[in-house]
């Protein structure tokens, strides 16, 4: 069993083209509650963010809830994301899944929020809105 929080802001999908630079929205990093990730590769530049703090200039795809694990894990741990991932498949709820050092983290669609949770509490996880 897990516990997760359910993260207040609504959450987008961000991509800008390769070789872009971090965009001034997300240089200061994220509040105290919300979490930001990029991700450069050769082919683009990704970010998850708060919807309100989505680059200009990106393809965007908002509406998204942010489930975190309550952390931290130890990186020696398997199946954490499996056990969230299987039981939202079986439900048909689509997810984008990114983790952290620390943590794992579950985008769902804002909405298919509460069948989400429904889900992973049915499969035996704590979530707490």
């Amino acid at each position: 069993m897990l516990d997760l929080d359910l993260l207040p802001e609504e959450y987008a999908v961000c991509r800008l083209p390769a070789g872009s630079t971090l965009p001034a929205s997300l240089s200061n990093g994220p509040d105290d509650k919300g979490v930001i990730s990029v991700t450069w590769s050769s082919d683009e530049l990704s970010v998850i963010c708060p919807a309100d703090r989505a680059p200009e200039g990106a393809t965007v795809e908002a509406g998204w809830r942010c489930l975190r694990v309550v952390g931290p894990l130890d990186l020696a741990l398997t199946g954490v994301l499996a056990s969230l991932a299987g039981p939202l498949a079986d439900a048909r709820v689509n997810i984008f899944a990114f983790s952290t050092y620390d943590t794992d983290y579950l985008l769902v669609p804002q909405v298919r929020l509460t069948e989400a949770m429904d889900t992973l509490t049915a499969a035996g996880h704590r979530v707490t809105a």
